[in-house]
């Protein structure tokens, strides 16, 4: 293997409005070696790849690819100078075929200028055999399990003749079965000197696998290290490294007895490689408790949250005791009638409703309260409003204000507002600091606090493991669909959260 860098990041920096997700890295990758890139959610992994990739062109600093300095505007130009990226979330059209699909974009055409499928099957079928692969070029895509879908995409970057090929985080949806094969074809692209990026949480993939180990933190690369020269918990370490701030929360809270049990809960996934988004789930949840929910993207938290709110894909298995009695929701507005509310991850999508003002995006859910026959009472309703703008200190001109004027964490406090309205008895928050300023962190952080004080119990996740160190009584930790770990507030550490985070299930999901 040739110490030649044939990638350099120099001083690389990425804005976004708001967020600077690369702060001047440095990296150099060797060619021919397996480079694994790890870090939490939001370290800037996939935005560092996407720099190399052309997916992303405005971005300070240098990009050289062999000793050349290059600043890709798009994909085409990133493949023409020979780097493929197979992205976790697969890019193929389930219509076409497998040859097809490897051929997208740069079909193979007769001297008439037609399509020439019998030369594209021959072809694809040559780079289907070399990885292992047993279906026909002409198969559609659409029918193929996702680890067969998975090479066809290994297919495609061979061929363009790559020599630069990013995986990000491609076992994800494999099975055991398939991993295997993965890795003899990593194997087989290493010894033709092809140079590969590796993407994943996984430390027994990266330890497995990986020459060099580079560890981002919050923008940041943090250090590269030979894999010889450290271990799983080194690696995990300087991923979860930075200072954590305290928050003064008072007296520790004493939670009551259990208001929600789930018992066996599991989360069908037909048609995938692994039958199950959460398999065998069983946990309490006590009254004034904050329980959080841990794990790495694709762990099961929000799914899990779904199938609580009824508002999961597919209807969950097990049982959902609350309050003594058996629940099974099949609608939200059900789930809400019981006592249960969802503050969701994806607040401009999913929580808000951007052509309503302030007050009726409070009001929304709670409409029942202020209709007489029918009719909305809009003095009742603006009473209602102001009264839930004034406990929660959202700070706006007035509820007729535009709800999109607001900033992050006042429209998420008008979001949680909304929900206080239906008198939950469990509220369910799907990382609800995402996106907002550290003052309104802390804000939300009080108002958690309080309202569990006052009797409500929260389930929460964060893919900021301080802030679950910060908020929770007790913290249940994911991986791949299982609880791995229940942690209590004495015992929960980030180094331990990641540990178990990173750490397989020993069943097949």
């Amino acid at each position: 293997m040739s110490t030649a860098p044939v990638i350099s990041f120099q001083h690389v920096t990425k804005r976004f409005p708001g967020v600077v997700a690369l702060r001047d890295v440095s990296l150099d990758i060797i060619s021919g070696e397996l480079h694994a890139i790890v870090g939490e959610n939001g370290a800037g992994k996939s935005t560092l790849v996407k720099c190399l990739s052309g997916v992303i062109a405005d971005y300070d600093g240098k990009l050289l690819i062999r000793g050349q300095a290059v600043h890709f505007h798009d994909t085409t130009e990133a493949e023409r100078a020979g780097i493929s990226i197979i992205h976790q979330e697969l890019n193929l059209v389930d219509q076409l075929s497998a040859a097809a699909n490897v051929f997208l974009g740069r079909e193979k055409v007769n001297r008439f200028g037609l399509l020439n499928d019998r030369a594209m099957e021959r072809a694809a079928g040559e780079l289907l055999e070399q990885l292992e692969c047993q279906i026909r070029p002409g198969q559609l895509v659409r029918e193929l399990r996702v680890g067969d879908q998975q090479l066809v995409e290994i297919a495609k970057a061979l061929s363009l003749d790559t020599d630069i090929l990013v995986m990000d985080e491609p076992t994800s949806a494999l099975t055991e079965a398939e991993v295997a094969r993965l890795f003899r074809v990593i194997g087989r692209l290493r010894e033709r000197g092809v140079t590969i990026l590796y993407i994943s949480h996984k430390m027994d993939e990266v330890f497995q696998l990986a020459d060099r180990i580079t560890v981002l933190r919050d923008g940041r690369l943090v250090k590269t290290i030979a894999r010889n020269e450290t271990n799983p918990r080194r690696i995990t370490h300087l991923m979860v490294g930075r200072q954590i701030e305290e928050a003064d929360l008072g007296e520790p809270r004493t939670p009551g007895d259990v208001l929600l049990e789930v018992d066996g809960l599991s989360l069908p996934r037909p048609g995938h490689a692994r039958k199950w988004r959460l398999r065998n789930i069983n946990f309490t949840l006590h009254r004034g408790e904050i329980l959080g929910l841990a794990g790495l993207m694709g762990a099961g938290r929000t799914e899990l949250l779904e199938c609580l709110f009824g508002s999961s894909q597919q209807p969950p298995q097990g049982r959902i005791v609350l309050d003594g009695r058996e629940v099974r929701f099949r609608h939200p507005a059900e789930a809400m009638r019981a006592g249960v509310a969802l503050v969701t991850e994806d607040r401009q999508r999913l929580g808000l409703f951007a052509n309503l003002n302030v007050g009726q995006n409070i009001s929304v859910c709670a409409l029942r309260e202020a209709t007489t026959l029918g009719i909305i009472r809009f003095q009742v309703e603006g009473q209602m409003a102001r009264r839930s703008v004034d406990q929660l200190g959202i700070r706006t001109a007035g509820i007729d204000t535009p709800i999109t004027s607001l900033s992050g964490g006042n429209q998420q406090k008008s979001i949680v507002a909304r929900w206080l309205l239906t008198r939950p008895k469990v509220l369910l928050l799907d990382d609800p600091t995402r996106g907002v300023d550290v003052g309104a962190k802390a804000e939300l952080y009080r108002l958690m606090d309080k309202l569990c004080r006052d009797g409500l119990s929260i389930i929460v996740t964060s893919s900021e493991l301080p802030e679950l160190l910060t908020v929770c009584d007790r913290v249940i930790v994911l991986c791949e669909g299982y609880i791995t770990g229940q942690l209590s507030r004495e015992e929960v550490t980030e180094q331990r959260i990641m540990e178990l985070a990173t750490q397989r299930p020993a069943v097949e999901v």
